[in-house]
């Protein structure tokens, strides 16, 4: 069957009730921290509204909006048990609406899964005091009163969200308040809320009851629950499946969402939600069991990425709706091109779960290599062409920045030349694809070549281009993209001992028996390094002056190295700092002291590996910066404000001249592209 189809299964529509949805692609309630103060503000609005003009059928927001105050919002949550949260969800659904998408909202009390620390210093609550380890919070024990009142305040939650047109709500039940009810691992109660399932039940039958009454009969309540824990002290797949079922026979639920897993601890979270390197879809069978056992509206997401999988979701009767949020986060606009025919055009999700450990470290959702996702409101999703004269860009590097320039000033109808010193395009995204489970990463080069074909760009490979190069092109604008180079000359001796990540991530130097580390940058690079290294054979210590290792890279990535460095017996060492290395005979003896003291250690090690980031190399700027016209210069003011550079600081000069990504400063693949696509939309 043909992707473009008018019989394409996920192109069909979907009865949900009274409700018609218009394919069968959802994003899953997710909460992206683009909130002020709890409120849903335009930032919020526009992200939504971007989906609903894709094509998708069902936003569904926030994850999760809290009914009460006792669930302060960890993850950046909207508050539904403001008042004022109405008008803002309300102008959010009737964008959405106008251009054919539904809009839902998860609503939730987060129980042990918050902090006590933050809003109002309330004590966390639970159906027992069992501490949740991700959150680290000892939680009081819910009183009759307690349970009174948050139900109360579900309802009146779910009446405000109503009050603001949306099409449903969705109840949270995977690690948060309801479920921790259903768990024998956070259930401990001996009252009439706990031991039995009836009793595990009672509390979100009583949310349920509560809701119903409070909302017209017609609005939609679905419920987003776990259905196995995969947890030897949890919920079975057996209970799973019968709380299903129960909630099914309420009468009183319109949809399942279903998860399997446990959330408590990072490793648990990332088998919940997979990223790079692990199985795609590893519940989607599983959901399928749940859809066969109540015959019942299932909905899904676990690293659905793709759009082969999802048809197979709905053909083989697996799934009702399919939740591509991560891969909508990436390309908003995946129904769209489907239904123009052009599905080799969307943007893949990598599965770096970039935008997931920045939430989980509380900071906004960011697309690893869609830097218009979340910035709707200044960076476009769709490049224009200009209605100016066309110009000659000549780009100079074919890393991820590079290519991105590349890829939009061909979208804006200009003329492109792209150099590559290289034989290949992809920088140091091909340093990263060396460590086999991150090999998914090239989707960000394999993507943009393809763009640049389709627009008739051939970069030129195996060229280092020079001055005589580009002058050769007499170009409007130059762009260095040329990447950055190791720093490895941070030690007070022995610089010329170390080896860089890149010696080793490229296979220039071989691993040796005995490694040491030295991660001075906080990010992949040492740590994939170093898990390569273990994985080689070599005996590897990492050390690192931070207060745990990669504080640059959030914990659901941390967690698959956490385990091979377990696996391989690696060591970790933090609070140290290398010093310096000497050799001693055949081997190095390194010296690692630590900024909390003068004390010293040393190990003596065959092979040091040194990761500080990395340094622009400048010549090609240097030579061409005093014949361009503005000297080099960036108005950042315009930058920001989306208008055109019109820097002239030398009226002679023949071109305009700019420098993005590593060519200016270390920093990381998204910066890169983001440089690129602020930059190069105004030219």
């Amino acid at each position: 069957m043909s992707a473009t189809s008018p019989t394409d299964p996920l192109l069909q529509p979907f009865q949900l009730r009274h409700l018609t949805l218009r394919n069968r692609l959802m994003s899953t309630s997710h909460e992206p921290n683009y909130g002020e103060h709890g409120m849903p503000t335009d930032r919020y609005r526009l992200y939504h509204v971007e989906k609903a003009k894709g094509g998708i059928a069902l936003t569904m927001t926030a994850g999760s909006a809290v009914v009460s105050p006792d669930s302060p919002p960890v993850f950046g949550n909207l508050l539904a048990y403001k008042d004022e949260i109405v008008p803002w969800l309300r102008r959010l659904a009737d964008d959405c609406h106008t251009h054919g998408a539904a809009v839902m909202i998860q609503i939730t009390h987060l129980g042990r899964r918050t902090v006590w620390n933050k809003a109002d210093w309330l004590p966390v609550l639970a159906p027992s005091p069992v501490r949740e380890a991700a959150h680290r919070a000892f939680p009081k024990a819910l009183e009759d009163w307690d349970i009174a009142r948050i139900v109360a305040d579900y309802a009146t939650a779910a009446a405000r969200m109503e009050a603001a047109g949306l099409d449903g709500i969705e109840l949270d039940a995977y690690g948060h308040l309801p479920d921790q009810f259903w768990s024998p691992a956070t259930n401990q109660r001996d009252d009439e809320y706990g031991g039995s399932l009836d009793n595990r039940l009672r509390f979100i039958r009583r949310v349920l009851d509560a809701i119903r009454a409070a909302t017209d009969p017609r609005f939609i309540v679905g419920v987003r629950l776990v259905a196995d824990e995969d947890w030897e002290i949890g919920l079975t797949r057996a209970e799973g499946i019968e709380i299903a079922r129960r909630l099914v026979a309420t009468g009183q639920v319109d949809f399942l969402n279903v998860i399997r897993g446990h959330l408590d601890t990072d490793a648990a979270l990332t088998r919940v939600i997979p990223i790079m390197g692990m199985r795609a879809a590893p519940h989607l069978d599983f959901a399928g069991e749940v859809r066969a056992a109540t015959r019942f509206p299932v909905f899904h997401a676990a690293r659905i990425q793709d759009v082969a999988t999802a048809r197979h979701a709905i053909v083989a009767g697996k799934l009702d709706m399919v939740g591509m949020t991560r891969a909508h986060i990436a390309e908003p606009h995946i129904v769209r091109l489907l239904t123009e025919g052009r599905e080799a055009e969307i943007r893949p999700c990598v599965g770096a779960t970039y935008c997931l450990d920045r939430i989980y470290e509380g900071n906004d959702a960011l697309c690893v290599h869609n830097p218009a996702t979340g910035r709707e409101a200044t960076m476009p999703h769709h490049i224009a062409r200009t209605a100016g004269k066309p110009r000659k860009i000549v780009v100079v590097g074919a890393g991820p920045g590079g290519l991105e320039a590349a890829r939009v000033a061909a979208s804006r109808g200009h003329e492109v030349v792209l150099f590559e010193a290289a034989a290949q395009p992809g920088g140091q995204i091909l340093l990263a694809c060396r460590l086999a489970r991150r090999k998914e990463l090239i989707g960000i080069v394999d993507w943009r070549m393809q763009r640049l074909e389709g627009a008739g760009v051939r970069p030129r490979f195996s060229v280092y281009a020079g001055e005589a190069d580009v002058l050769a092109e007499a170009p409007d604008v130059v762009i260095l993209a040329t990447g950055g180079v190791p720093n490895t000359a941070v030690l007070a001796a022995g610089n010329d001992l170390v080896v860089s990540t890149w010696d080793i991530l490229s296979g220039t130097v071989a691993p040796a028996a005995r490694v040491l580390v030295f991660d001075d940058n906080g990010g992949h690079q040492a740590m994939q390094t170093a898990e390569l290294l273990a994985d080689s054979g070599s005996t590897v210590e990492i050390v690192s002056p931070e207060r745990y290792f990669a504080p640059e890279m959030g914990g659901m990535n941390h967690t698959l190295y956490a385990a091979a460095f377990h696996r391989r017996g690696a060591r970790i060492t933090i609070n140290a700092r290398l010093l310096s290395v000497r050799r001693e005979g055949n081997a190095l003896r390194a010296e690692v002291g630590s900024d909390h003291g003068p004390e010293r250690f040393f190990r003596v090690v065959d092979q040091v590996v040194v990761e500080h980031g990395t340094l622009p190399p400048t010549e090609l700027y240097d030579v061409l910066r005093p014949l361009s016209r503005n000297l080099g210069e960036v108005d950042h003011a315009a930058l920001l404000a989306g208008r055109r550079q019109e820097v002239v600081r030398n009226p002679a000069g023949q071109f305009q001249l700019f420098r993005i990504g590593d060519a200016v400063a270390s920093r990381n693949i998204h910066a890169a592209i983001y440089d690129a696509l602020r930059l190069v939309k105004d030219l």
